[in-house]
């Protein structure tokens, strides 16, 4: 069988394009691998009419509702390799499977590479953040700690001023320059020099000197990462941005390769799941469009 659609994600922004072409009576694949940017975190924060909702009921009542509809079909696995052209693509599930599509999308999202901190990991999701709007609120007044990874971690700083009190740690990593200093003492931000040598008990700071301090909360600025090789290894453009690499696209949400899309984390910048679910549904209409009028 050669599906319309074969959708590489099965995560929001996945869903929400799966919907509208499904809806629009489209045969529709989606491959998943289960692994979501967000599942490290307990509740999802900020997405109208799910806000403190754990993300796994987020998805799994989106996917049974996707799965009422006749046309989808879904895979649990791994799409490891593609090949093809528009109205004959290829793709390689890492099981050995091989499907064929018209077209592709790709709702991949991205991943974080994270700081060499020992400790840092283990609490990524549930005590370290990296989103101000997703995770803030719930440390309202309380203290925070902002672990510079790069220049833009100065803003992070003055940004979570709004929400606690906030303590800049520059690790050893970035430089505060004069105009940094003074812009994080309007912002009422304490700065603490000296290399971090982990993270302890629920968000706890331990320097290289022997001190340590204590919060209620960690936020770090992160680098996002492509979280499949496939674009890449197509040919599809990539663009480099202050906060990661995404997937370049058209206004239609089409890559540089001719029949492939890209949408949510993957494509898009800032990455919230609400914007996701947005442009994962334009994406499907668009790509609904351009099987109705393949040559537009």
């Amino acid at each position: 069988m050669r599906y319309d659609v074969i959708i590489i994600g099965g995560s929001y922004g996945g869903i929400a394009a799966a919907l509208q072409l499904v809806r629009a009576r489209r045969a529709v694949l989606v491959i998943d691998a289960g692994a979501p940017r967000n599942r490290f975190a307990a509740h999802s924060h900020g997405y109208l009419g799910q806000d403190r909702v754990p993300p796994g009921e987020i998805s799994a009542l989106a996917r049974r509702e996707l799965g009422a509809y006749p046309t989808l079909t879904w895979i649990e696995g791994e799409a490891v390799a593609m090949d093809g052209a528009r109205e004959a693509f290829q793709i390689s599930l890492r099981d050995g499977q091989t499907v064929e599509g018209r077209r592709v999308l790709f709702a991949t999202g991205s991943r974080d590479p994270l700081p060499e901190i020992p400790g840092l990991k283990d609490r990524w999701g549930i005590s370290v953040f990296h989103c101000p709007y997703c995770h803030g609120y719930e440390l309202s007044d309380r203290r925070i700690g902002v672990i510079g990874t790069e220049p833009m971690s100065v803003h992070q700083a003055e940004l979570l001023a709004d929400w606690g009190d906030v303590t800049f740690f520059p690790n050893e990593t970035i430089t505060v320059d004069r105009d940094a200093h003074d812009a994080l003492k309007a912002r009422n931000v304490a700065i603490v020099e000296g290399a971090i040598a982990r993270i302890t008990g629920i968000a706890d700071i331990a320097l290289e000197n022997g001190q340590t301090l204590a919060f209620d909360g960690l936020f770090i600025i992160t680098a996002t990462v492509q979280a499949s090789s496939i674009p890449a290894d197509i040919g599809a453009a990539l663009q480099e941005t202050p906060l990661g690499t995404i997937i370049e696209t058209s206004e239609t949400n089409e890559t540089s390769v001719q029949g492939v899309y890209a949408c949510g984390d993957a494509a898009t910048m800032p990455q919230f799941v609400s914007s996701a679910v947005g442009d994962g549904a334009m994406a499907g209409v668009h790509i609904h469009h351009s099987l109705v009028w393949p040559d537009t």
